[in-house]
């Protein structure tokens, strides 16, 4: 299947010039415009052409997100359809998943959740006009958040993280540029087009624009990358593709990393209470694990439980495995299913886990449909950066202690299984780099209006100017100084 990326041009859309590009998955082709004959326009002229973002209240921008959430109907909107339809032969997720990061774009721009968003993430002040402080030298100070030129280069794991990078920037009434990801090419098009569609030539629709080209693409990022075009980057993504950005960052030109990480999850011991509890402990696992089929920075891969390392321990350890794989295999479709591209190379250290039962004890796996690897020793599998497609590992400990040291700068979410055991930690795991806490069974449900991979990234969009008053009368001039 070959289908058309546009380049969605500030309102306009284009359609020439195309040339081809394979998916990431390499199960198709598309085509889109060749962008080093259209980098020169995609930039903002001037950066004074922002100005039209201030002449909008923030009721207008609530408005005009709020129709464009109403106007993000799967059932009816055609941009949406098209792009759930290359998404199936571009991403590696399978169609119920796919489907509902569309279906639950509608919400995501009502008015109740912007504004959440907006205040708790900014400040409605600060968005709004010029806040007023008093320095305890006199001195009258007034900050406002402005928005910045900035260009995105989102993941392409579901409709969501686009519909996201639109929001944030709409709240910081930021220039906005978007480099489409090729394993989700069109979701990002398929928003600005229904933005066109509802507010034509308004200064949101102006203020944005969105295509594909490849990255590393030196004849369009050589030019584009620069601060004279824009000042921030917002990159997602594995670790090659930030780096790759690190080149172009200069005085002026910030870099916003919302890099890879990984994941974890720590079981107390008080899950083996009694059977309920444990089986209560298995369904919020199996759920860490099996959304989106682990594809997430978010999803559980390595799961430590304090239930030991003796006799017994082993044994609850060993328990615990086999209702979390019962729990993980009966996970509803539009949350997880067995995954349609599995990792060769991790089923094969799989199965050499299973014939090593001194050490490893597989449970599940024969139909790649998922598994769960359950140490009998106090380690994690070699190959645990590999687990992926729903393969887990738990991982049985007699300290909280191995725990804290496998935790490091690469961690981002540790569902806490209970929740005295999250409070226990949680002035700890932080210093060894751990981002967010969530209860189990939470690790994937993430709301907007926190902060993301311990930063708050659209505040770090923002340019925080301050408008300075000294009176002499009150604030020492330094022309004096010489003098006293």
């Amino acid at each position: 299947m070959a289908y058309t990326v546009p380049l969605f041009l500030r309102g306009q859309l284009i359609t020439d010039d195309l040339v081809p590009f394979d998916t990431r998955i390499g199960a198709a082709q598309f085509q889109a415009p060749d962008m080093s004959k259209y980098v020169e326009r995609l930039p903002l002229k001037s950066p004074g052409e922002m100005s039209d973002l201030y002449e909008l209240g923030f009721d207008e921008i609530l408005d005009v997100l709020g129709a464009l959430g109403d106007a993000l109907d799967f059932e009816t909107n055609t941009h949406l359809q098209e792009a759930y339809e290359a998404s199936l032969v571009a991403n590696v997720l399978p169609a119920e998943m796919m489907k509902n990061s569309y279906l639950v774009l509608r919400p995501l721009f009502s008015r109740e959740n912007v504004t959440e968003i907006a205040d708790s993430q900014v400040g409605l002040d600060y968005l709004n006009g010029w806040v007023p402080h008093t320095l305890h030298d006199g001195r009258e100070l007034r900050v406002r958040a402005f928005g910045s030129r900035v260009l995105h280069i989102p993941a392409g794991n579901g409709g969501l993280v686009s519909a996201v990078t639109i929001l944030r920037s709409v709240i910081t009434r930021s220039d906005v540029i978007i480099k489409a990801p090729s394993n989700d090419p069109l979701t990002a098009i398929a928003i600005a087009r229904t933005l066109a569609d509802i507010a034509p030539d308004h200064p949101i629709t102006r203020h944005l624009a969105v295509g594909y080209w490849k990255g590393g693409d030196l004849a369009v990022e050589e030019k584009l990358y620069q601060p004279q075009h824009v000042e921030k980057i917002v990159a997602w993504g594995g670790m090659a593709s930030v780096k790759h950005v690190t080149r172009y960052i200069q005085p002026g030109l910030e870099l916003i990393a919302l890099d890879p990480k990984r994941s974890a999850t720590i079981i107390g011991a008080e899950a083996f209470a009694d059977d309920d509890t444990l089986r209560e402990v298995a369904r919020r696992a199996a759920t860490d694990i099996g959304v989106a089929n682990q594809e997430g920075c978010a999803n559980a891969r390595v799961i430590y439980v304090l239930s030991g390392t003796d006799t017994g321990g082993l044994a609850n350890a060993n328990r615990l495995g086999e209702l979390i794989y019962q729990e993980l295999v009966s996970l509803p479709d539009l949350v997880s299913t067995p995954p349609r591209y599995p990792n060769r190379e991790l089923l094969d250290h799989v199965e050499a886990s299973r014939m090593t039962d001194d050490f490893y004890r597989v449970i599940g796996g024969e139909r790649r449909e998922g598994a769960i690897v359950v140490s009998q020793i106090d380690e994690p599998v070699d190959y645990s950066p590999m687990l992926s497609g729903r393969v887990a590992n738990i991982v049985p400990v007699d300290s909280i202690d191995r725990v804290t040291a496998a935790v490091n700068a690469y961690t981002q979410t540790i569902g806490i299984y209970p929740e005295s055991l999250k409070r226990r930690l949680r002035n700890t795991l932080p210093l060894f780099g751990a981002q967010r806490l969530t209860s189990l069974g939470y690790a994937c449900s993430v709301a907007l209006a926190m902060p993301q991979d311990a930063i708050e990234p659209i505040r770090r969009m923002c340019k925080w100017i301050v408008d300075e008053e000294c009176d002499p009368a009150t604030v020492v001039p330094l022309w004096e100084l010489a003098g006293r």
